[in-house]
């Protein structure tokens, strides 16, 4: 008969309770870790087999977890390697570090757990965050093995006795604490089984305890080995991302997307991830519709390890801009007890970011050249990843610089060559520089788009939320290019081509019409200034300058410009002084009327941009019903 008490190697007294502090915020790991262990237990069994090292039967490998409410226990157990009493004191007891002092002190502030329990292997050590104490039953697979029995109360003080199973196996017996209770609870237990195990290789049960070894003996009077009463298989058949791609149908890869994602829309399209080296991955990314929701899809990426689950902030591993991907990455190469501080000094890490850098520039590519067509109806999605791509990572710049699209407002597509052949003709200014025009909101802007147009300017549309990033970037990465902002201008100004025009008002009169004006509207941000402009122009026309409004979008984005942002606005007020209304205002001896008709054509140049709004409206309805 086995019988040993001792204390476990740690060299301190402080160790439990700090492990039980770390992780009291996250305590749920408990059941990830010690499922793990036994997953982990049957895989080398069946390796062990393949490799011809166990000639025994291996059986229906599998992993069960069972509660009793009434007797406060959590139970997981496992047919596969089993200990040895030797192995206990080898894996469980000899923790294995060095200067546990400085452990302590080092970690006294730390703020995740998993920062403690990945540095040091301390995985089966989070049972006693939940648990009173901690028993463990297991039985070796090796030829002539005893059955091992070891028991501790979360001190550092331990007991192995002879054991009682008659399997080969492990079984682990938690006593869980006051503080826990709420995990004897069978919806939160099955919450978290299927958060951490869907998709492992191994069936899980779980189900209610309705034996235990107290309950007596068998016929053989030997003690009873526990049973479950399985209400659920946690796990479903074998996840796609571990199957070979010609093995998987479109079907396939779209069902297991509804299992990750029940209510959303069908993805765009795919990318099925498998590498063996330098590093091991596998998974696959789903490009889902966006719609421009840009912050609502983030976080959907799930990180697993060896198909059990670990977190869904991938944001180390998945470069930014991919973050609105779905779907799931599995490495063996990143640690099962993974934190971000940890991740960041992974250098597998940085080799997988490059590497899913790498696949989606690729898959795009041929995306393209395979079928241009369909490329672009799916564009509206994919150009937010793509350009939040080009904006945040250089190396992907140069990939997508190839096929990246832009829009204009006709709905046709160029790519970024095809756009300047398009344009350089008729928008090159007196300076050889080239002039994108754009809209944010073809709807709100379709007056200066229209006037844009009869010059037979071209304009894009630019209406996505990483847009006013991507405008400044195409500004600094192609040869003499400018963008403005269809609005930022008259249309007759947009384009300095050095022609110069008169209005037909004299200076008396310019001067007379400008302090009308000014008058009229009585408010510091708007800068009245008279502009020779076409006669078929609008009378008035309320602008911002390119430059400011550009910053202030950025900042709106978060891009830096806080100084920006609150900046007052500030607009021009060009007075178009070959326009008939203007001439009429400059002849007028009726002050009240030129004050009246000043607000009025003033009133509808805001009207245009959806400026007019509140008491200024309501005024401006009123003026106009008196008006006719």
């Amino acid at each position: 008969m086995i019988q040993e008490k001792g204390s476990i190697s740690i060299h301190t007294e402080n160790i439990f309770p700090i492990i039980k502090k770390f992780l009291y915020s996250d305590n749920e790991i408990f059941l990830r870790e010690l499922v793990s262990n036994a997953v982990d237990a049957t895989q080398k069994l069946k390796r062990l087999s393949s490799l011809g090292q166990y000639g025994g039967e291996v059986g229906d490998l599998q992993v069960a977890v069972a509660f009793d409410a009434d007797k406060k226990t959590i139970t997981i157990t496992d047919n596969g390697l089993g200990m040895t009493a030797e192995e206990i004191k080898k894996y469980i007891n000899q923790i294995a570090f060095s200067g546990a002092t400085e452990f302590v002190e080092k970690f006294k502030d730390a703020k995740d757990a998993n920062e403690i329990i990945g540095k040091f292997g301390l995985g089966f050590y989070s049972a006693f965050m939940v648990s009173d104490n901690v028993e463990i039953n297991t039985l070796s697979y090796q030829e002539g093995a005893e059955p091992a029995r070891w028991i501790c109360d979360g001190s550092t003080t331990f007991e192995i006795t002879e054991g009682t199973r008659t399997t080969r196996g492990t079984e682990i017996t938690l006593h869980i604490n006051a503080e826990s209770e709420e995990f004897l609870d069978k919806n939160k237990l099955e919450t978290i089984l299927e958060k951490y195990f869907k998709f492992i290789p191994v069936p899980v049960k779980f189900g209610t305890k309705s034996e235990s070894i107290e309950d007596g003996e068998d016929e053989e009077g030997k003690a009873k080995y526990t049973s479950v009463e399985v209400d659920n298989i946690i796990n479903s058949g074998t996840p796609v991302w571990t199957k070979a791609p010609a093995d998987l149908t479109d079907e396939d890869y779209l069902n297991f997307y509804k299992e990750l994602y029940p209510y959303s829309e069908d993805p765009l399209f795919w990318i099925h991830l498998n590498v063996d080296y330098p590093f091991n991955l596998t998974g696959v990314l789903y490009f889902p519709k966006l719609k421009k929701d840009f912050e609502i899809q983030r976080n959907k990426i799930k990180l697993y390890s060896r198909q059990v689950f670990i977190t869904d902030e991938v944001k180390d591993i998945v470069p930014e801009f991919l973050m609105m991907l779905h779907g799931v990455i599995d490495s063996p190469d990143i640690p099962l007890n993974v934190s971000r501080s940890f991740l960041q000094a992974d250098g597998n890490v940085k080799k997988i970011n490059s590497y899913i850098t790498k696949k989606v520039g690729e898959k795009l590519a041929e995306l393209f050249k395979k079928d241009r067509k369909a490329y672009e109806t799916k564009w509206e999605d994919i150009g937010l990843f793509v350009k939040y791509g080009m904006v945040s990572e250089e190396k992907f710049y140069d990939k997508a610089k190839d096929f990246a699209l832009l829009t204009n407002t006709q709905k046709e597509y160029f790519t970024l060559d095809e756009y300047r052949t398009k344009v350089e003709g008729a928008q090159t200014d007196k300076d050889g520089n080239v002039i994108y025009i754009y809209t944010v909101d073809p709807a709100k802007q379709d007056a200066f788009i229209q006037s844009a147009h009869k010059k037979d300017y071209d304009v894009l549309l630019m209406d996505s939320p990483i847009d006013s990033h991507f405008v400044s970037q195409l500004e600094q990465k192609l040869d003499k290019t400018q963008l403005k902002r269809v609005d930022s201008g008259v249309a007759d100004k947009l384009i300095d081509k050095g022609e110069k025009m008169e209005h037909v008002l004299s200076e008396d009169q310019t001067k007379k019409v400008k302090e009308v004006f000014e008058k009229a509207i009585n408010k510091p941000v708007y800068q009245v200034e008279i502009d020779a402009l076409s006669p078929d122009e609008m009378p008035v026309t309320v602008t911002m300058d390119e430059f400011m409004r550009r910053m202030k979008d950025m900042a709106a984005m978060g891009g830096g410009m806080s100084f920006y942002g609150n900046m007052p606005d500030s607009y021009k007020v060009a007075i178009n002084g070959n326009h008939k209304l203007v001439t009429r205002i400059a002849n007028s001896t009726d002050e009240a009327e030129q004050t009246q008709l000043a607000k009025q054509a003033f009133d509808l140049a805001l009207l245009s941009q959806g400026m007019l709004t509140g008491a200024s409206l309501t005024e401006f309805v009123n003026r106009s019903v008196s008006l006719i």
